[in-house]
């Protein structure tokens, strides 16, 4: 091997030695359970840090995009919306309103499944505190999802299938700790909706606005 091999094979893998640092921040940290550590249920003051605490998530995958990559956020899909985008977000928003209300209001029922002692926890707290939680998982679930982690695992297998399917397998298993099975169905109709509309459109607002219509939609009424 010449001297120059050693040095030219560590800067061809340079790259995906970043990308794998970008991906366990992405899905490693968001793994973490944080709402166990810091007993994010006890109280309105344990919940609000619980919330920094993503938001904090969210900016150092963004610091590392910018500092570390030297990446603009447009390669995590953070571009400018068109008129489309936005029509598209609304519809898909409203969309997976009503197939996630049919699935509460007749698949949950017929199967004898019920979320509502989830539900009513997290309906109980301050509008302010529900509004941040409902924006938060909004940006965070997106930007880590979808934009850093499904735009890294493609230029890594080089397939946007497979990386579509490992971003909306992960995200669905990361909502069983406080749901429980049942709510994989939930979560998976909804991953794989967000998932379709990211790959369609590659535009992180998009999809932004159409997770913060639902959410919005189950837990500000009230």
């Amino acid at each position: 091997m010449s001297t120059n091999a050693a040095p030219a094979m560590m800067e061809r893998s340079k790259p995906w030695l970043l990308t794998g640092v970008g991906l366990l921040l992405a899905l490693g940290c968001i793994a973490l359970p944080f709402g166990q550590w810091d007993h994010a249920l006890a109280d309105t003051s344990h919940m609000a840090a619980n919330e920094l605490v993503y938001w904090g998530l969210v900016a150092v995958v963004l610091g590392f995009v910018l500092k570390v990559e030297r990446r603009s956020l447009s390669s995590i899909g953070f571009k400018v919306p068109g008129a489309r985008d936005v029509w598209l977000a609304i519809a898909t928003g409203v969309l997976m309103v009503i197939v996630l209300g049919v699935i509460y209001l007749v698949v949950f029922p017929a199967l004898h499944w019920d979320e509502r002692q989830q539900l009513q926890t997290l309906t109980a707290v301050p509008f302010w505190l529900r509004l941040l939680s409902v924006v938060r998982a909004a940006v965070s679930e997106e930007v880590l999802f979808r934009g850093y982690a499904l735009e890294r695992t493609q230029e890594l297998s080089g397939s946007p299938a497979i990386a579509g399917v490992f971003t909306w397998a992960i995200f669905t298993l990361e909502h069983l700790g406080y749901w429980g099975w049942h709510h994989l169905l939930v979560a998976g109709l909804a991953g794989a909706m967000l998932t379709g509309i990211y790959l369609w459109r590659r535009n992180l607002w998009c999809n932004i606005l159409a997770h913060f219509i639902v959410d919005a939609a189950a837990f500000l009424p009230g």
